[in-house]
C-alpha cells in the first residue's frame, strides 16, 4: 500500500528532476543576437577585432550563451543592445581560452546609469563606485554603470576596463574566496609564487608608485582585477614593464601570447 510519505517523496523527486532539466536546457540555450552585433563588437571591442574568423565565431557563440544564462536589468537605465554585448564581452574576454567556462556564481547584472555609493544611492556628490560584485542579499548579482561600461571599451589607450575588472572578481570568487588567487584556473604549483608576486608588487606600489593603477594596491583581490585589466587592455605594455606579471597572467588565463 502506498503511503502519503511515499507519495510526498515521489513528488519531491519529480520537482527536482523538472528543475534540473529546466536549468540544463537554459544553460544550453542561445538567443538571437541583434543583426548588427558583429559591427558593434568590431567597433567597440579591441579583443574581438584581433581574433581570426574562427575565433570570432567562437566568441559569438559564447556571447549568445552568456546572454541566455544571465539576466541584464536596467535600474534607472535603458539596457540597449550595445550594453548587452559589452557586458557579455567583458565576461568572455578573461575566460576566452578556458573551454566550457560558465559563471555559475552570476544570475543577473544590474545596469546603473552612473556611479553609486555603498548604499546604492545614484544621486549626490559622494558616489565613488563604478562596479560591484554583490554579496549577502545580492549574491549572484553584479552591478555595473553604463557610463563606465562603455568608457572601458571606447577608450582603448589606457589599461582600464570596468567590465573586465568585475568579471575577474567573479573568476577569483569561483573557488569560494575572493583573495586574488583564482585557484580554480591556476595550477596549484604556481599559487605560492603568485601570492608572493602580488605581495611584492603591492609593496613596491605603496613605496614607490607604479604605472599600475594604484587602486590595485588596496588588497590582493583588487590587485588581481586591476592587473588583469592591464593584461587584456595593454598586453604589450605590461610585458615590457612587468614581464614576470605578464608571464604569470598568461599561465592563469591560458593565453598564447
Amino acid at each position: 500500500m502506498v503511503t502519503v510519505l511515499q507519495i510526498f517523496f515521489v513528488l519531491v523527486l519529480i520537482i527536482i528532476l523538472i528543475l534540473f532539466v529546466f536549468k540544463t536546457r537554459r544553460q544550453n540555450e542561445t538567443i538571437p543576437l541583434p543583426e548588427n552585433y558583429r559591427e558593434l563588437l568590431t567597433d567597440y571591442v579591441k579583443f574581438y577585432r584581433q581574433l581570426n574568423e574562427e575565433g570570432k565565431l567562437l566568441f559569438d557563440k559564447r556571447v549568445e550563451q552568456f546572454l541566455a544564462a544571465v539576466q541584464i536589468t536596467g535600474v534607472n537605465a535603458i539596457v540597449e543592445d550595445l550594453d548587452r554585448l559589452l557586458i557579455a564581452a567583458g565576461a568572455i574576454i578573461p575566460v576566452y581560452s578556458i573551454p566550457d567556462w560558465q559563471y555559475i556564481n552570476l544570475h543577473e547584472v544590474l545596469l546603473y546609469p552612473g556611479a553609486f555609493n555603498m548604499d546604492f544611492d545614484q544621486e549626490g556628490s559622494d558616489r565613488p563606485v563604478a562596479g560591484m560584485v554583490g554579496t549577502g542579499p545580492l549574491q549572484h548579482v553584479m552591478i555595473i554603470t553604463k557610463w563606465q561600461l562603455r568608457q572601458g571599451f571606447i577608450n582603448s589607450n589606457d589599461a582600464r576596463n570596468t567590465a573586465i575588472h568585475e568579471f575577474v572578481h567573479l573568476v577569483d570568487k569561483m573557488d569560494g574566496t575572493m583573495d586574488g588567487v583564482p585557484e580554480i584556473i591556476l595550477e596549484r604549483k604556481y599559487t605560492a609564487q603568485w601570492r608572493n608576486m602580488m605581495d611584492a608588487t603591492i609593496g613596491q606600489m605603496k613605496s614607490y608608485g607604479s604605472d599600475i593603477d594604484m587602486y590595485g594596491a588596496t588588497n590582493p583581490a583588487e590587485f588581481f582585477a586591476v592587473i588583469s585589466e592591464y593584461f587584456f587592455e595593454q598586453p604589450d605594455l605590461l610585458n615590457a614593464n612587468h614581464p614576470g606579471l605578464y608571464e604569470m597572467l598568461g599561465r592563469i588565463y591560458k593565453t598564447e601570447r
